[in-house]
């Protein structure tokens, strides 16, 4: 089927974790990994590149091991990662409710929830981290909200019957991004952490074959600098922004593993993007970001559209006997807490059909009238508030009042550069954590386990593994000639974007490749559409290196500098994507082939032909090669996924 679009490698395999039981694998990696002698940890240097929960983790975690660790983020403090604009909780297996949650059900909640397409090994230490995460959060003062007996409290989220998500109000990623970043300053202050805000890493810094480096801008001067050491991380998030409009914050990019793809870093999944269902509907041409409303919302809002298509009657004029409660009536067992793959879906098929509210019929509503008659308007204030504060300021409507309108929006992205077991990429030295890599939700990642990973991967995972690495062997001086050849490329780089001189702005650039994106890789894809975007991207690749516009210099700040090489990457992010998305003929998770689904509009998977990851190696602009790394299930039979 490729068409000359790819050419097919060897297979790749995950050859880090260990053979045995499921539950005695993380165990069994412990033990053998190499240490570092105390003593020698402070001859080891290791960087950084973000500051979000998992690379201000990982920072704390190796800076108090001893490590001198030299971290980057290019936003003007640590407290302003992405990550802090996670809302709703994080997931742990500790069972307080005594609902029948163990460490196996979230292992296998995450399995299932991902359409059977992750590792289960790498699930299974997730799930077995879960419960340490939570207590290195409460011993660091995470203000978790706690229930009548003096216990951390939970309520559900999507792809689970249990009840184990933590939460911090409506405030969960903020105040675990907190605990991170007071640890990350304590290590700064000792001296372990040396920290670079406002800084952009463009390129690595390559000794054979392994990452030894990197270039990174300083976007208040505008000065290139170069450092290097034993080994890199990558914790620099995800590409959602490739669709401009996204729940992302504005600067979060695809940069720093667009350019590790570019030195040999294979690129996992780039198809699997999730689509969140609770978000506010888009308003204008003039937004240039969405606004994610938590997941936990579903717990006690209902969802609904009017029975009738072109029904425009205020939603307290429709009476009872009118509303749809579709995901309710579709999905029994679950409801409206059904994973964001299917509610995503599921909004889109009524507002095709005429159903949808607002604005266009681009929305559905999510109702809190009967919470607030069964619980009262303090306690759904209590649990919720500040969610609907931002709610009525971004809308002008009180959701105590009338419904949420909602409407799915690109969220997060599943796929990411390709890591074995131990976290480490196809190219040697070079960790990638966190949303960055592909490594532990598959199609689909359920509510609440972003926060999950990206703390499992820095606080627990990364000090275990990435010691092992820098126990095996010494490695020697960076050659000033390899910190030249990137710096060099940087330069150039630099050079040709600012001397276009065209007649049209970054931002319209972007804009049109993210209409490209969500309207024909989006929620839907069609082998049709697919085609289609492989004949736009190229073409409006070639007119942006021939009409795009950088004012200015790159002697000093210079943001719309900084957004030219970001788009640069996401005009070639895209097409690898709808390649991906196009060779995947089955729907699975946040992949929805048209042509691929049953009777009733549901996803239909394909195990025989696509139970594999999707690794994709740059081939310097030429058609890339896929390689195909062999999904195995021993303790989760992949089965027809219902929530019904």
């Amino acid at each position: 089927m490729n068409e000359n679009l790819f050419s097919t490698g060897e297979p790749i395999a995950d050859t880090a974790a260990p053979a045995g039981p499921i539950a005695d694998r993380w165990t069994t990696r412990k033990f053998e990994a190499k240490l570092v002698n105390p003593a020698n940890k402070r001859k080891k240097t290791v960087i950084i590149i973000g500051t979000g929960l998992a690379g201000g983790s990982a920072g704390a975690a190796l800076g108090e091991q001893g490590y001198r660790v030299i971290q980057f983020c290019f936003q003007d403090s640590p407290r302003r990662a992405h990550s802090i604009a996670a809302q709703g909780g994080i997931n742990a297996a500790k069972n307080y409710r005594n609902d029948g949650d163990s460490v196996h059900r979230l292992f296998y909640d995450t399995v299932k929830g991902g359409d059977y397409r992750s590792r289960e090994s790498n699930v299974h230490r997730l799930a077995e981290i879960s419960n340490a995460i939570i207590d290195q959060c409460v011993a660091q003062g995470v203000p978790f909200a706690r229930e009548y007996g003096g216990l951390l409290d939970n309520r559900s989220f999507g792809g689970a019957q249990v009840s184990r998500t933590f939460y911090a109000r409506g405030q969960t990623g903020q105040q675990l991004l907190l605990g991170a970043y007071q640890a990350l300053l304590r290590q700064v202050d000792a001296g372990t952490v040396e920290l670079h805000a406002r800084h952009e890493m463009l390129d690595l810094i390559m000794v054979d074959g392994a990452a030894r480096g990197v270039v990174v801008r300083n976007l208040i001067t505008g000065a290139l600098e170069s450092y290097t050491a034993d080994a890199v991380v990558l914790a620099s998030g995800g590409y959602g922004n490739v669709y401009f409009l996204s729940t992302n914050a504005m600067g979060s990019n695809v940069t720093a593993s667009w350019r590790a793809h570019k030195h040999g870093a294979y690129f996992a999944n780039p198809c699997f993007t999730q689509i969140h269902p609770t978000c506010i509907p888009v308003s204008g041409e003039h937004q240039s970001k969405l606004t994610l409303m938590s997941e936990s919302l579903r717990n006690d809002g209902r969802v609904w559209v009017p029975r009738n298509a072109g029904d425009h009657r205020r939603p307290a004029d429709v009476p009872e006997h009118e509303r749809d409660y579709y995901l309710e009536r579709i999905y029994p067992a679950f409801g409206n807490l059904v994973p964001r793959d299917i509610a995503s879906r599921a909004a889109k098929n009524v507002c095709d059909e005429g159903r949808g509210v607002g604005p266009g019929g681009l929305g559905v509503y999510l109702d809190f009238a009967d919470a607030i008659r069964r619980l009262g308007t303090e306690a759904v204030k209590a649990k919720y508030g500040n969610l609907f504060t931002m709610y009525e300021r971004i809308t002008g409507e009180n959701p105590y009042e009338m419904p949420m309108r909602i409407y799915p929006a690109v969220h997060y992205t599943m796929g990411g550069l390709w890591v074995d077991y131990d976290l480490q990429s196809t190219i040697p030295g070079l960790f990638v954590i966190g949303e960055a890599n592909f490594s532990d939700h598959g199609a689909n990642r359920l509510g609440a386990s972003a926060l999950m990973q990206g703390l499992a991967d820095g606080y627990f995972v990364l000090p275990t593994t990435l010691g092992d690495y820098l126990a095996r062997g010494p490695v020697g001086e960076v050659p000033a000639a390899a910190v030249e050849a990137a710096e060099t490329r940087v330069t150039a780089m630099i050079a040709k974007l600012l001397s276009i001189r065209g007649d049209r702005t970054v931002d319209s650039f972007h804009r049109e490749l993210g209409h490209i994106m969500w309207e024909y890789c989006g929620m839907e894809r069609t082998e049709a559409g697919l085609r289609k975007a492989l004949a736009l991207i190229p073409a409006l690749r070639a007119e942006f290196w021939e009409r795009v516009t950088v004012p200015g210099s790159g002697d000093d700040l210079n943001q719309s500098l900084e957004r030219a090489g970001r788009v640069a990457d996401f005009l070639e992010l895209a097409e690898l994507m709808v390649i991906d998305a196009l060779h995947r003929t089955e729907s699975a998770g946040g992949h929805f082939r048209a042509e691929s689904q049953t009777e009733d509009g549901e996803a239909r998977r394909d195990d025989r032909n696509f139970s594999y990851v999707a690794a994709w190696e740059w081939n310097g602009g030429e058609p890339p090669t896929l390689h195909r790394e062999a999904l195995t299930y021993e303790y989760v039979q992949p089965s027809t996924r219902s929530y019904k």
